[in-house]
């Protein structure tokens, strides 16, 4: 299934909420499910000198635009893991017999954030991790809670870190988020990257992912900055 906008009836009532671009208004969806969740007890030691993580977390252009938003994070790219290569387009992907979910490959300096850290700001604002399968409009198992560990060492610090969650209590429901080892990641297509940027006044963008960048300011102001590190200034 592919994202769902507004219909024309509703559109006017959409535009409305342009004013969370100002920093106006959140839309009370997404301001319920932003919340401040408790730090992993256990955390990654820094090692080399850039590490990647790749999360899923419904449509990846408000999670790639959550993380943009990071200190600490040299470069957030939007794509699919949990398929074949072969499978990796998105309009096959929409279909949801492939596997993929549509996933951000997060690269960070370890010195400056953890994993542990980029995993909180995953659970408190860059989606709902008790959702099956769906985020806010966008339904099919291409929109799943999912964790792509890198390593052995990622997947334990996961899988640890949703049991704490979980005994604390933290979410009114169990965490859904499924931690998939073994799986390559695949970039997606070049009109997917930056879109929180690049689409600000989209309806779909403002209704569900502008409020979850003003969550980011707002719970992490210490790991916040207002200037994204976007796909396209690496690549011309």
């Amino acid at each position: 299934m592919t994202k769902r906008f507004p219909s024309l009836p509703a559109l006017a009532g959409a535009l409305s909420l342009l004013a969370v671009a100002a920093g106006l208004a959140v839309t009370q969806s997404a301001a319920e499910e932003a919340r401040l969740v408790p730090p992993p007890a256990v955390d990654e030691s820094a090692g080399a000198a850039t590490e990647t993580a790749v999360l899923a977390g419904g449509c990846f252009w408000g999670v790639q635009g959550v993380f943009q938003h990071v200190k600490g994070v040299t470069s957030a790219v939007s794509g699919y893991a949990g398929g074949d290569a072969q499978t990796a387009q998105y309009e096959t992907v929409s279909g949801g017999g492939t596997g993929h979910a549509e996933s951000v490959k997060i690269t960070y300096d370890p010195r400056q954030i953890s994993y542990g850290r980029i995993l909180q700001i995953y659970f408190s604002v860059a989606h709902d991790p008790t959702q099956l399968n769906r985020q806010g409009p966008d339904s099919g198992t291409q929109y799943r809670s999912a964790i792509f560990p890198a390593d052995a060492e990622q997947a334990r610090l996961a899988k640890a870190y949703v049991e704490q969650l979980d005994r604390a209590g933290v979410f009114d429901a169990e965490i859904v988020t499924r931690i998939e080892p073994g799986h390559a990641f695949y970039p997606a297509e070049g009109y997917h990257q930056d879109y929180l940027t690049l689409h600000p006044t989209s309806p779909y963008i403002v209704i569900n992912d502008l409020p979850k960048v003003e969550a980011l300011q707002r719970l992490f102001p210490e790991l916040y900055r207002a200037d994204p590190v976007l796909v396209s200034a690496q690549t011309n």
